[in-house]
C-alpha cells in the first residue's frame, strides 16, 4: 500500500507520536488503526438508520421529522442546562 504525506502542525504530530509510542506502535501504525476504528459520515448515517429501523420494528416508535426535531431541541436544552450547573 502506498504511503501518503499529511501536513499537520508539529504539536499535533508530536502528541500523536507520544500516544502511539505509549501503545507500542509507530505513528504510521497508530494512524492506520485509528482510521480503521472511525466511521465515515455515510457509515454513521447507515448505522443510525439501521438503529432507527430496529427501534421501529421492536417498539413501533416512529417519530415524524417534526417530533424528532422537537426532541433534539429538548435534549439540547437539557444538556445545556446540566452543563451550566
Amino acid at each position: 500500500m502506498p504511503d501518503a504525506n499529511v501536513r499537520i502542525p508539529a504539536e499535533a504530530r508530536d502528541r500523536l507520536s507520544e500516544i502511539a509510542a505509549a501503545e507500542g506502535l509507530s505513528l504510521r501504525a497508530y494512524l492506520a488503526r485509528l482510521a480503521e476504528s472511525l466511521l465515515t459520515p455515510a457509515e454513521r448515517s447507515e448505522r443510525a438508520e439501521r438503529a432507527r429501523a430496529a427501534l421501529r420494528e421492536w417498539s413501533g416508535y416512529d417519530p415524524t421529522d417534526t417530533e424528532r426535531t422537537d426532541l433534539d431541541a429538548e435534549l439540547d436544552r437539557r444538556l445545556h442546562q446540566a452543563a451550566a450547573r
